[in-house]
């Protein structure tokens, strides 16, 4: 029988079965960001050594300000200093916030060419899966296993189930990727891909630009699943050639070769297909307090008698309490206080040009205060070669430096964040009780569909503005 794309590569990683389908994999490659730092301290509490510091990269992106700093301005605090010091003590790589290769952890690990395709990658944070659009197995870790890769370069992982979705037809215009994901999540549920590997594929996928997949994948852990993926092709090899960690000359020939054989066999057998045809798609928004709880920005809000089971009919009506909204309500309409277009999921270069396109020319509506955060400092610095900031400045969005910034409310000592009894529509990836600020309402949505509330003052479909 032939083998998923996802069976091969953990094959190749496999250091020592287990048992139990449990199985000690090589990581290739891991990530430390600022709240990942606590990890570091343990390693040096326990006198222990980091195995393989040259695999191991660093990045201060959670609780670092992304305001506007002057030259030679101090953004120390506890948690980048102590990734700062232990990056001296151990030699692995850290990306200085003062240097144009920092950023947002999976903004920047595909941009330096940390991570190929291939290979396997782990870091302390959950959205780790974004780096599977690679042809990577990458997942998200906690603090003891952190522990564990740095002294050990290994992880001990429980083989999973494998899952593909297929995307076929043709998305309509502003039909953006971050609305296929929450479409799918709406379909199967904050938990339908749990215990399973999931990859992407079909037709719309061999269509989408790296940036989109990027977006795909970033969501996979947001229906469950701890890895998500995508098989290298053309698009994937046109993405990583020429990026700083990538192989030059013949290596490059040899690898290329490598990873365009790389995918899954036509006889692999998968334990769960699905197949969504996104040709009469609409943009989506979500509603609730769960990536699950969305709707095409055409529908109304759900009412919870339309639920049998008795527990999820109970969050549904905690949900809408939170949210301050009524079953049967259209969404459109629904005002809106905040914008924030940035985090993992929608702050690449490609994300900002599409959002500036909307922007130009318009106002930000009297209320609303709209940020753009950049995802790198190199896109930070390739928008601003484009005149894309000086869009959003004349628009009325404030210009941030990069940064996770409003995402989880962590940025600057968690003082970037949305006010109690606010709603903010965020092109980010968690919209739970609180994620962006105590008492927060997040709506979670496009980067079009974050522009067209911004202007507007209320959530509103963009093809309105845009023109269908």
């Amino acid at each position: 029988m032939g083998r998923t794309l996802f069976r091969k590569i953990w094959d190749e990683h496999v250091v020592a079965d287990l048992g139990d389908g449990f199985a000690l994999l090589h990581v290739d490659r891991h990530v430390v960001h600022d709240l990942g730092g606590r990890a570091l301290v343990n390693v040096n509490d326990r006198g222990l050594k980091i195995r393989n510091p040259e695999l191991t990269f660093a990045t201060a992106d959670h609780t670092i300000s992304t305001a506007f700093r002057a030259p030679g301005e101090s953004i120390e605090n506890d948690f980048i200093r102590n990734l700062r010091e232990n990056a001296e003590r151990h030699g692995f790589r850290f990306f200085d916030p003062h240097s144009s290769e920092h950023g947002i952890v999976h903004v920047i690990v595909p941009e330096q060419g940390i991570a190929l395709p291939g290979m396997t990658l782990a870091c302390g944070d959950s959205h780790s899966c974004t780096i599977g659009a690679l042809g990577v197995v990458s997942w998200g870790v906690g603090q003891s296993e952190i522990v564990h890769i740095l002294a050990t370069q290994t992880s001990v992982q429980r083989l999973p189930k494998t899952m593909r979705i297929r995307i076929e037809g043709r998305a309509p215009a502003w039909v953006a990727p971050k609305d296929i994901i929450l479409n799918i999540i709406g379909r199967v549920g904050a938990s339908g891909g749990a215990g399973h590997a999931v990859e992407f594929a079909g037709s719309v996928i061999a269509d989408m630009p790296m940036e989109g997949r990027f977006t795909l994948c970033n969501m996979a852990v947001e229906f469950g699943a701890r890895f998500g993926m995508i098989a290298p092709d053309d698009t994937t090899l046109d993405y990583v050639a020429g990026r700083p960690g990538v192989p030059k000359g013949a290596d490059w020939l040899r690898a290329a070769e490598r990873w365009r054989a790389l995918r899954s066999d036509d006889d692999a057998r998968f334990d769960r297909e699905l197949v969504i045809d996104v040709t009469d798609l609409e943009p989506h928004i979500t509603w609730g307090t769960s990536p699950e709880h969305v709707i095409p920005v055409t529908g109304t809000v759900p009412h919870p008698a339309s639920v049998q089971d008795p527990l999820q009919r109970a969050a549904l009506q905690a949900a809408l309490e939170y949210a301050r909204l009524q079953p049967g309500a259209r969404i459109e309409d629904t005002p809106v206080d905040w914008v924030f277009i940035g985090s993992c999921t929608n702050s690449r270069i490609s994300d900002l040009r599409l959002a500036a396109a909307l922007a130009a020319g318009r106002k930000v509506a009297a209320g609303v205060t709209a940020w753009v955060v950049p995802g790198s400092s190199r896109v930070k610095e390739q928008a601003e070669a484009e005149g894309l900031d000086r869009i959003f400045k004349d628009a009325g969005f404030e210009w941030r430096n990069s940064g996770c910034s409003m995402c989880g409310g962590t940025g600057n000592a968690m003082r970037e964040r949305v006010g109690s009894g606010q709603r903010c529509v965020s092109t980010s990836n968690r919209n739970f009780i609180g994620r962006q600020g105590p008492g927060s309402h997040t709506m979670l949505a496009s980067p079009p569909m974050a522009v067209a509330a911004a202007v507007t003052g209320r959530v509103t479909d963009v093809r309105k503005l845009a023109g269908r």
